[in-house]
């Protein structure tokens, strides 16, 4: 027991500060409550006991009001949280753990504590990395978790990963503290249980110090992730700009690189979500990174796109994609990153100004964005071309085709895909025109708005 105690000791705790302590009633959080308790006016913090509720045993609320009074008689500030309206559709435990830590997170905000404390010991850490090595899951993922652990601005420590259940049990005993068990424990129906009752009683037979050997594998996987991080984390400053991954480096790099960095571009934009990526999400991507077509997409969880587009590869948020615009163009219409106005001044002649005789088109004028199966009566050529396949030709991205504004008449007519491509409609400088409609993008320094 000693080696919890020198942990603790070893953390460097501000004068008078908090500490959070998740506090069940069981064996395992209340050894550790009684430990950090003793430590208390050595290390001069106070105690918070964060206990939850979760109102699925009678048992439970017998449980509470023993925590709170030995908070009570104790000197300990005692903060509980009451569960009890669950989402049946929804996942029992996945839905208590995200309760649990939204309520430690309020708490440590509150507080304004540096520290979560968990009971998690070294039985635990078998088990766990047991049940990923089962299922599946990566470096981090068969390391199973770190005595402490940075979680937003705080961190999770872990002091009982050192020792085992049967010395909770005993240091429980030899200082006569009372705590409760929860008959769940005992049932086959929960894989962790299997593993508590079958498998690790074996290992700890062929060693009795078994999870000292997990501590050290752990640490070991721990290292070689730290490492490849190193590696992932400059290579992603040197390909991934503004969200966007420049693809002709990228392609050549060892597939654990690629497959990091496209993780760490998830983890950006999911944050806490990223739970639902998995192996297969990546694999996708991979796939259509690798492709020969130029431009492809696939939808990816909580309607999200991840975007091939030439030599570039973006997620975007579906919204972004489908952010349909249609206004009248009387005198100006201003866009995010576009400004249209009527100049019949102007004496520009690009793809950005259009010059138009009003006899021959149907007013009044729109701006809008592209739809689908969109065509143009292009400007020296005969018949129609799709404005997708101009957008192809011109290598527009596709994050950018939604916003490139189309200037069409009152039936329809698309007469200018500005910036691109005009339609035959355009005049030339010296032939009669009635109307000239002229583009600027915003992101021109200098503009005459």
């Amino acid at each position: 027991m000693n080696i919890v105690y020198d942990y603790i000791k070893s953390i460097n705790f501000k004068e008078n500060s908090n500490i959070v302590v998740a506090v069940s009633g069981g064996p395992d959080s209340m050894c550790l409550l009684s430990i950090l308790l003793e430590l208390r006016d050595e290390l001069n913090y106070n105690i918070i006991c964060a206990h939850v509720n979760h109102s699925k045993r009678i048992q439970s609320f017998e449980e509470e009001e023993y925590v709170k009074s030995f908070c009570y008689k104790n000197d300990i500030i005692f903060e509980y949280l009451k569960i009890d309206n669950y989402n049946d559709n929804i996942n029992f435990h996945e839905q208590a753990r995200e309760k649990r830590y939204n309520f430690f997170d309020e708490l440590i905000k509150k507080y304004k504590s540096k520290y979560l404390f968990l009971a998690h010991h070294g039985d635990d850490l078998i088990e766990t990395i047991l049940m990923r090595i089962t299922r599946g899951s990566d470096i981090v993922g068969y390391s199973g978790f770190r005595k402490m652990q940075a979680r937003k601005n705080y961190y999770l420590v872990r002091p009982l990963i050192y020792i085992t259940k049967d010395d909770i049990i005993k240091y429980l005993e030899d200082n006569n503290i009372k705590y409760y068990i929860d008959s769940s424990n005992a049932s086959d129906v929960y894989t962790r249980n299997r593993y508590r009752k079958y498998i690790l009683p074996f290992l700890k037979s062929e060693n009795k110090n078994i999870h000292r050997k997990y501590i050290e594998f752990s640490n070991v996987l721990y290292k070689q992730e730290e490492y490849i991080n190193k590696i992932v984390n400059t290579k992603y400053l040197e390909y991934v700009t503004s969200d966007v991954l420049n693809l002709n480096k990228f392609i050549n790099e060892e597939i654990i690189i690629q497959e990091r960095i496209i993780y760490n571009m998830l983890s950006d934009i999911y944050g806490d979500d990223i739970k639902n990526i998995n192996k297969k999400h990546i694999k996708e991507m991979l796939s259509i990174i690798n492709s020969d077509r130029p431009n492809v997409s696939i939808d990816l969880p909580g309607e999200y796109s991840a975007i091939k587009d030439y030599d570039k590869f973006y997620i975007t948020h579906n919204e972004n994609i489908d952010n349909n615009y249609k206004y009248m163009l009387v005198d100006e219409v201003e866009l995010d990153n576009y400004i249209i106005k009527i100049d019949n001044k102007c004496n520009d002649t690009s793809n950005y100004t259009i010059r138009l005789d009003s006899n021959e088109i149907s007013l009044p004028l729109y701006i809008r964005n592209r739809k689908d199966g969109d065509t143009i009566e292009v400007k020296g050529l005969n018949g129609t071309k799709k404005i997708k396949d101009i957008m192809i030709d011109s290598k527009v991205p596709i994050k950018k085709r939604n916003e490139i504004p189309i200037l069409v008449d009152k039936t329809g007519k698309i007469l200018c895909v500005f910036g691109i491509k005009k339609s035959k409609y355009d005049k030339q400088i010296n032939d009669f025109c009635d109307i000239i409609v002229k583009c600027i993008e915003k992101k021109e320094e200098n503009y005459e708005k």
